[in-house]
């Protein structure tokens, strides 16, 4: 009886694990996650609230209506319904931005110096969207649960407002003080970002050639053991593999 028992819980995790798995959009690379879609929705509005609450929204400027601009460009080819989109500059000199789940896009203010043209500031937004559109936070809090071995099964069935469910989620967005610079979600989704706005740039007409200056500008004066890389990419593999991206799509529209 007890070997059934294991191999019909084993049976049920399989199942589960295969109902759960999705296909990352343009890299179409194969995730587990273990949080449904109207899930991850609701604990995004409801951190997006938090957050704003906490930081000065700027509004009318000439920066803030290139952000929505800008915004409201890679949104349209992203081609998310659900995605309620929201687009807003934040008073902060941290180099930062970050998207939640249905489309809540928030750029620091300290990012601008990087960001030194409107195909450079597509490159932020669309790397933000990304994250968003491969769904890396649900797949963060996926990972810290079967990691910590807390309630795999169970957790799935739990209530967007349980208070250990939003914690997690939290955590994986580093929302708060916590906060990273570009969100960091580690190398791998990190570099699949960079890929995948990089699409999203070249849909939306932008120049995708940029891209690599941006991120120069990001790294110039920052050495490869300083805090910045400690949970992202090196500079120099960075700007090399969004160059191969950029190559493919090149070589693709000729």
């Amino acid at each position: 009886m007890g070997y059934l028992k294991i191999i019909s819980s084993a049976t049920l995790i399989a199942i589960l694990f295969s109902a759960c798995t999705h296909k990352t959009p343009y890299t179409n690379r194969s995730q587990l996650i273990l949080m449904s879609a109207q899930e991850e929705l609701a604990l995004g509005e409801k951190s997006y609230k938090e957050s704003l609450s906490e930081v000065k929204v700027i509004t009318g400027t000439t920066d803030a209506k290139r952000v929505q601009t800008i915004g409201q460009r890679i949104a349209v080819v992203a081609n998310q319904p659900s995605y309620k989109w929201e687009f807003n500059l934040v008073d902060d000199n941290q180099a930062n931005a970050f998207c939640l789940p249905g489309g809540k896009v928030v750029v620091y203010t300290g990012i601008l110096k990087y960001a030194k043209n409107d195909d450079q500031l597509a490159t932020v937004i669309s790397h933000e969207i990304a994250h968003a559109l491969a769904r890396h936070g649900a797949e963060r809090v996926t990972q810290g649960m079967i990691q910590q071995g807390v309630g795999l099964i169970g957790s799935v069935a739990v209530a967007a407002t349980a208070p250990q469910y939003q914690n997690a989620f939290n955590q994986a967005y580093g929302l708060g003080s916590n906060l990273g610079v570009m969100l960091p979600y580690g190398r791998m989704q990190e570099s699949e970002a960079d890929e995948i706005g990089i699409y999203l740039m070249h849909k939306a007409g932008y120049n995708i050639n940029e891209a690599t200056k941006f991120w120069g500008n990001m790294s110039e004066g920052k050495s490869s053991e300083s805090d910045f890389f400690s949970t992202h990419p090196s500079s120099q593999n960075r700007v090399k593999d969004i160059q191969t991206t950029i190559n493919k799509i090149n070589s693709e529209t000729k």
